[in-house]
């Protein structure tokens, strides 16, 4: 094999092809730190396609792995990074998948351009240069697909943290707890609006009991999350009014003159039932 060919490279990868791909294999292996029998055959299926594929795109020499030839090889590799986002691995533990390709490689061009130093570093700076590019975009596309990923969860939770529970006939409540800001506010407010078009609900009261501290941008919050309700029909009272919340309500100068508070919720659910002209009654006991 002649080192100055363009697809000497590829004739290297095809000719040792199991060589390589086993002692790849053995070196990843070792860095598992889930070692069970499905994600073992993942790799290996992995690394089989992989060295297949690049056996394709390196015929020409071309490093370029922007270019079309290299289509196939990203797409694996896309495939490879989303798929250990998801099983929660770390970019490093990413990269490795073609970073440790290097090692195996080097060793066995040592042996074969053995006393031809010219042709080595020839053929290490090709294999680097490559190599570390699609180590670089497979942590790319890593880190997109856990952002995403991180994203939707934070949704996820955000709708979590916001549950509308059917109270009574025509009454809601919305407990919240920790921060209102812009973006759980929006999220409020979409599940709180959905649930009074689902229940046709009068009242819908938002307890603040677990709101730390209520600021002005949480207050502007509060009133933008009345303003919809009240579009869609629905009259709000807010519960988990404490001493300190007021004071602060009061400096801020916060206008809540047309909503009722309450210092608790069995306050405003009392109230919520009086206007539903429902009433409780406790039976006495002997």
């Amino acid at each position: 094999m002649n080192y100055t060919e363009p697809n000497y490279i590829s004739e290297l990868v095809e000719k040792h092809e199991a060589t390589i791909r086993a002692e790849w294999i053995e070196n990843l292996q070792s860095s598992l730190i889930r070692n069970d029998t499905s994600l073992q055959e993942q790799l290996k299926r992995h690394c089989t396609q992989f060295l297949s594929l690049l056996a394709q795109a390196t015929k020409g020499n071309s490093n370029d792995i922007e270019s079309a030839k290299w289509d196939e090889v990203r797409h694996l590799l896309a495939e490879i990074s989303v798929s250990r986002a998801k099983q929660g691995s770390t970019p490093t533990e990413t990269a490795t998948f073609v970073f440790s390709l290097k090692e195996v490689l080097f060793k066995l061009i040592r042996t074969e351009l053995a006393g031809n130093g010219e042709a080595l570093a020839s053929v290490t700076l090709s294999i680097s240069q490559f190599l570390d590019n699609l180590g670089l975009y497979t942590v790319e596309v890593f880190q997109k697909s856990r952002d995403q990923i991180i994203a939707r969860q934070q949704q996820e939770l955000l709708e979590l943290s916001t549950p509308v529970v059917k109270l009574w006939q025509n009454v809601l409540a919305l407990p919240l707890i920790g921060t209102l800001d812009s973006a759980r506010t929006q999220v409020v407010m979409e599940n709180l609006l959905q649930k009074i078009v689902e229940t046709g609900a009068a009242i819908a009261i938002i307890d603040i009991t677990g709101v730390p501290t209520v600021d002005t941008l949480v207050a502007q919050h509060l009133m933008k999350t009345i303003a919809a309700a009240r579009l869609m029909g629905a009259d709000c009272i807010i519960s988990g009014i404490r001493p300190q919340i007021a004071q602060t309500i009061v400096h801020l100068g916060v206008n809540l003159e047309d909503v009722v508070t309450k210092a608790t919720l069995a306050d405003a659910f009392m109230v919520a039932l009086t206007r539903m002209g429902a009433s409780i009654t406790f039976a006495k006991h002997d």
